[in-house]
């Protein structure tokens, strides 16, 4: 570790917090209805596009209403991706002739995107075609956030709204967060983006001659292995910044190459990886000042914030001090930090990024439920792969993607402050709302629905063939991809300990199915728990009244989040990374 890494570290999160409550604000102002400075333009558009649909603004929904309508968008949304992906040769923008998808993986994909997941069991320069990449890819991209933030203001309302079944109008919330959050600054952001060197082109895949022609060992179909001599490379390229930004900013995570942001056309430069990282937690953030800007209680939003800060620094502290510390089995290998080198455990990892940059950017993208990479998380140390791992674990709360990480942590504090009636034997209350027995059951439902998808398809996986067929690693590693696979499928992550082959029948149909429990099943109990709070009258403080405004109550919901995700995962944990580091330290490899 170094004082560089550490202060780069400390500049993100700085700036993260900077950013927090003036696009807080913004998006209280523009959920809200109020008044802002892209009315003047944004308006007419708004206007226009409800007369052409038939949407009344003024209508406003039930919890049930909101979540039918946010099922029926997302499931026509996924049906015109999944045929798309398999008539796209067919189709337009296709310089390289990319085939059909064949139907399991065309399934997967479409529920992955739709689900915001952004899962995907293929490279997407050798795959899909850029009018799949842009019009079916890049639109999930921009509607999965919008839905996941529409949520998330709905949640906020519910708890803000007294007596009243009304949670606001589901169409109403998705075009205002495309059109006043995501398309400007997505805009604004691509021409960052292309000014650090990202490419956007519509040109067909460039053949180049090597200067140095290599040899490569190529195994034929009867297994014989001959030597070939490798003299010509096509260069991949097309309309990645447009696609790049709104990967990051709303949390999808899916690259537009095989290598994600580790990718050079994806992401050049230091400052392009300092972006990325501030657009994938920038609105996550800003939605707990949002949070406390709606609900009348600033200080309750910003108590949020700090117990998600603080479960942040424990795991990017843990994942940068694993992977500083290097490899103990690689004898002989100079590991430290010089001025040359960046030291530790750099398999996996671009040199221009080195051991911090990694570690901060595999915290980041498994905190929220991004997904997107700048270096292989199947390589990083037991201890620094298992940072990721239990991310994902806790719920994806800790910032969390967009929407999805701010109702994610309502439910933790749903459950905070129940336990916390419980201690004192008083009704629980929140924001002067008491807490019954239906608001803790949806709670409850909404963590056990996560816990079965994951270990249930993990069990399955691990004692059948066509699960461990695709297991590159035996030993504890080899659990630890078939795991991660699932926790990352369920919690809406995407990304993957990339030794698992995730490209066969059952991968492809059984993490579509936890990506789409995982979603859907996590929003609906959320959504009747909204409802079910907006029925409710306020309660004035008492003496006995636990606050939600300090120190007292951010390490409460910390300690709620660790305590019911040690439990729940613990055990699998042992048997995987935990194990794995065991036989590491004993010098034991498989």
């Amino acid at each position: 570790m170094s004082a560089n890494g550490w202060f780069q570290i400390g500049v993100f999160l700085l700036v993260i917090f900077l950013i927090t409550k003036p696009l807080g604000a913004f998006l209280a102002r523009v959920f809200s209805s109020e008044k802002t400075f892209l009315d003047p333009v944004l308006r007419p558009i708004e206007r226009l596009i409800y007369r052409l649909t038939g949407i009344d603004e003024k209508h406003e929904m039930r919890w049930t209403e909101y979540a039918v309508a946010m099922l029926l968008f997302s499931s026509v949304s996924m049906a015109l991706l999944y045929v798309l992906e398999r008539v796209q040769k067919f189709l337009p923008l296709n310089p390289q002739k990319f085939a059909n998808l064949e139907p399991g993986l065309a399934f997967g994909t479409a529920a992955s995107f739709t689900t915001n997941t952004n899962w995907q069991a293929y490279s997407g320069e050798s795959t899909m075609s850029y009018f799949t990449q842009m019009a079916g890819l890049a639109y999930h991209n921009f509607a999965s956030a919008a839905v996941g933030i529409a949520v998330a203001v709905a949640v906020i309302r519910g708890i803000a709204r007294k007596e009243t079944d009304k949670l606001g109008n589901f169409w109403v919330d998705t075009t205002r967060c495309l059109l006043w959050v995501l398309l400007p600054i997505c805009l604004v952001g691509s021409l960052v983006f292309v000014s650090q060197g990202v490419i956007q082109n519509l040109k067909p895949y460039t053949t180049v001659e090597l200067i140095e022609p290599q040899t490569v060992q190529i195994t034929g179909a009867d297994g014989k292995t001959t030597a070939q001599t490798v003299t010509q490379q096509v260069i991949a390229q097309g309309p990645v910044a447009s696609q790049e930004v709104i990967k990051e900013f709303g949390t999808n995570g899916g690259g537009f190459f095989g290598a994600n942001s580790a990718h050079p056309f994806e992401n050049p430069t230091p400052f392009s990886n300092f972006f990325q990282l501030v657009l994938i937690f920038a609105i996550p953030s800003a939605l707990t000042y949002t949070l406390g800007r709606m609900t009348g209680s600033q200080r309750h939003g910003w108590a949020v914030w700090a117990a998600m800060a603080l479960l942040f620094l424990a795991g990017v502290a843990t994942a940068y001090w694993a992977e500083a510390r290097g490899n103990p089995q690689l004898m002989g290998v100079n590991q430290s930090l010089t001025a040359l080198q960046s030291g530790g455990n750099m398999e996996g990892k671009e040199v221009r990024f080195g051991i911090a940059n990694s570690a901060l950017f595999a915290t980041v993208t498994t905190d929220a439920s991004c997904g997107a990479i700048n270096g292989q998380h199947d390589s990083f140390t037991p201890l620094g792969g298992m940072v990721p791992l239990i991310n994902i674990m806790l719920g994806e709360v800790v910032f969390g993607g967009v929407g999805a990480g701010l109702y994610g942590i309502v439910v933790f504090v749903i459950l905070a402050v129940f336990i916390a009636g419980l201690m004192v034997g008083r009704t629980p209350e929140y924001l002067g709302k008491k807490i019954e027995s239906y608001d803790v059951k949806m709670a409850m439902l909404a963590i056990l629905i996560l816990t079965f998808t994951i270990l249930g398809f993990s069990a399955l996986a691990i004692i059948k063939p066509f699960g461990t067929s695709s297991i590159s690693n035996p030993g504890p590693h080899g659990l630890s991809q078939v795991l991660y696979a699932y926790v990352s499928s369920a919690g809406n992550n995407g990304s993957a300990f990339g030794g698992l082959n995730p490209n066969t029948m059952w991968y492809n149909t059984s993490t579509a199915v936890a990506q789409l429990l995982g979603r859907f099943f996590m929003i609906i109990p959320v959504l009747a728990i909204a409802g079910s709070l907006a029925k409710k009258r306020i309660v004035p403080e008492s003496v006995g009244t636990f606050p939600v405004t300090g120190g007292l109550f951010s390490g409460l919901l910390v300690a709620t989040i660790v305590i019911v995700g040690a439990l729940t995962f613990f055990p699998a944990l042992s048997l995987g990374p935990i194990l794995e580091h065991l036989l590491m330290a004993a010098g034991q490899s498989f």
